[in-house]
């Protein structure tokens, strides 16, 4: 998931930028357990918010990454940059997640067996650093949006849309807006 680094940016935050490409690269592309826990603070914090997965110092995260998330992704995982805010300790980025169901994957859908089925996703990280280290990871995703697309929502009964919230992310000029509440007004 490389991005160009703004230069202008400070120092510091070109080494947040440099640390957290590392990160992602170590999970996604090297799939390396030692390179991903190398650019991780004594006592780091990984929370994904929809499912609550994650851990909370280094050997909780070390189990998490080397059990549960490295090795549990599907082999056409792509990481699709957006959009990335870096401040003075963090940086946010917004990501659309795209792959197919073909793995378990307990770190995203616990306890589900793989359905085959493709899945985009819209993604915001929450990244916060310490001494040029990733200190967390909060990461959010609309989990919903996940379950329709694995056909274990049905949005013909629920308020809730499928991969057309990651394309709306990806081209909102090219995506209707308010479409679930035309159709609750019909159903009414």
């Amino acid at each position: 998931m490389s991005q160009k680094v703004d230069t202008h940016l400070t120092a510091t935050q070109q080494l947040m930028v440099k640390a957290w490409e590392q990160h992602m690269a170590a999970e996604f592309q090297l799939k390396d357990l030692e390179a991903t826990m190398a650019t991780m603070t004594e006592e780091p914090c990984v929370n994904h918010v929809p499912v609550m997965t994650g851990g909370v110092g280094q050997e909780a995260v070390r189990h998490f990454y080397g059990n549960y998330f490295i090795p549990c992704q599907p082999p056409d995982t792509e990481i699709i940059p957006v959009s990335r805010t870096v401040g003075y300790n963090r940086i946010v980025d917004q990501i659309i997640h795209k792959f197919t169901h073909t793995v378990d994957m307990p770190w995203m859908l616990p306890g589900l067996e793989p359905t085959g089925k493709p899945v985009v996703n819209g993604v915001v990280a929450i990244i916060d650093f310490q001494n040029g280290k990733v200190a967390s990871e909060h990461i959010y995703w609309d989990q919903a949006s996940v379950l329709v697309q694995l056909e274990l929502l049905d949005p013909n009964k629920l308020p809730v849309v499928g991969a057309d919230s990651a394309e709306k992310i990806l081209n909102p000029f090219q995506r209707p807006s308010n479409t679930l509440i035309q159709r609750g007004k019909k159903s009414r």
